[in-house]
């Protein structure tokens, strides 16, 4: 389950903090959990709209950990947050730029990166990476594509903009 409450309302509207689970593949969302995260999603739209300079996020670190390119993917994660104030560490090109490039596992570099941030945004060549830096990290992870394998932020998107067209992203 994404989010460990049981109110209809966002956790945000009920002035609560909600926990993040990892985000792995696009299966393991229902009708129930896509309608928590687009209200929460709009919330966050609003905040950032009516408040610019917002600091809900403040206090919170993000990593983004990119083991292959992708613009577009790594700026709307690292754009949000810098957004909502939090602050991002970041790395490009994690497969040539970090230990992996001197065979530390993939294990060994997100305990190493859980004790830097609150969160992982993480992209990999290899389908399954983002389910084993889950498995391994005891911070929330979210897959922000393994290979041919799962992208289940870019489906939640296209969904997001489905269910509310006029909604900007």
């Amino acid at each position: 389950m994404l989010f460990r409450h049981t109110d209809k309302r966002s956790p945000f509207s009920l002035g609560k903090k909600f926990e993040l689970d990892d985000v792995i593949e696009a299966q393991q969302f229902d009708r129930d959990i896509l309608n928590g995260i687009f209200k929460v999603a709009r919330e966050m739209e609003l905040i950032e709209k009516n408040s610019p300079g917002s600091k809900i996020l403040r206090g919170f670190l993000m990593a983004t950990l990119f083991y292959e390119p992708s613009t577009r993917t790594r700026l709307s994660f690292e754009s949000a947050m810098k957004r909502l104030g939090g602050e991002v560490l970041t790395t490009e090109n994690a497969r040539e730029f970090s230990s992996a490039a001197k065979g530390e596992t993939l294990e060994d570099t997100i305990r190493t990166v859980e004790g830097y941030s609150d969160i992982i945004v993480m992209r990999h060549f290899e389908s399954g990476a983002a389910r084993r830096a889950a498995s391994t990290a005891t911070i929330p992870v979210i897959n922000a594509g393994d290979g041919p394998g799962q992208h289940p932020t870019q489906i939640m998107i296209l969904w997001y903009i489905w269910s509310f067209p006029k909604m900007r992203l």
